[in-house]
């Protein structure tokens, strides 16, 4: 699967007013989260992954899956895995009622943590060349073009754009990903995880 910030189409109301902000809560995807992440990945990909292959994913060491939570309701979840000290995002996806908040940045913060506490010092991903959204999420990050593959997405014969993030593991990187964070409001709210995020010094969770 190629990464995505999906524009998707559905119309379901989210629970708040686009105006409130939501707070987020992201953990590591557990299998009783598939069930809702299976309605996401059906709703914003054409070639969806199945039930099986995300359980063969959260399996498979080297791997790093996360969802995203309002409430006690999934409103997104992404996956990375490493290659040497490469980390290829899998995949990034958005309840398509939730898009337009933050939800992407905010797993994606989380998901290149996580990658750098795996020994990251490259990040990777492919994505749609249209979806012009989804990149510039990821140029918040740090990933630029190097590259294309032609006629990659099957359903529709898209070329994908390759976006790579270099050392990542050096405190410049560090810092940016530290503001990057420090910018979230309100803060997400972590569960499940040993490691704190980054955060810039100018935060006020880092005078506490």
């Amino acid at each position: 699967m190629s990464t995505s910030v999906v524009e998707g189409t559905g119309d379901r109301p989210s629970d708040l007013p686009r105006h409130q902000k939501a707070v987020i809560t992201i953990s590591p995807m557990r299998r009783r989260h598939l069930r809702s992440v299976l309605t996401i990945e059906q709703q914003v990909y054409p070639r969806p992954w199945s039930e099986r292959l995300f359980e063969e994913e959260l399996d498979r060491s080297g791997r790093l899956y996360l969802v995203a939570r309002v409430e006690s309701t999934v409103v997104g979840y992404c996956g990375l895995l490493m290659i040497a000290d490469d980390g290829h995002v899998a995949t990034v996806a958005v309840d398509p009622a939730w898009q337009g908040r933050g939800v992407a940045t905010r797993m994606l913060a989380e998901l290149v943590a996580g990658a750098l506490e795996m020994g990251a010092n490259q990040l990777t991903l492919e994505v749609r060349v249209s979806n012009i959204v989804a990149q510039r999420v990821y140029r918040r990050f740090g990933f630029a073009p190097a590259g294309a593959r032609k006629a990659y997405y099957a359903d529709n014969g898209e070329d994908a754009l390759v976006m790579w993030a270099h050392e990542v593991g050096g405190e410049d990187y560090r810092r940016r990903l530290a503001e990057l964070v420090g910018s979230f409001d309100p803060p997400t709210v972590r569960q499940g995880f040993s490691v704190e995020l980054p955060v810039s010094s100018t935060h006020p969770a880092a005078q506490r």
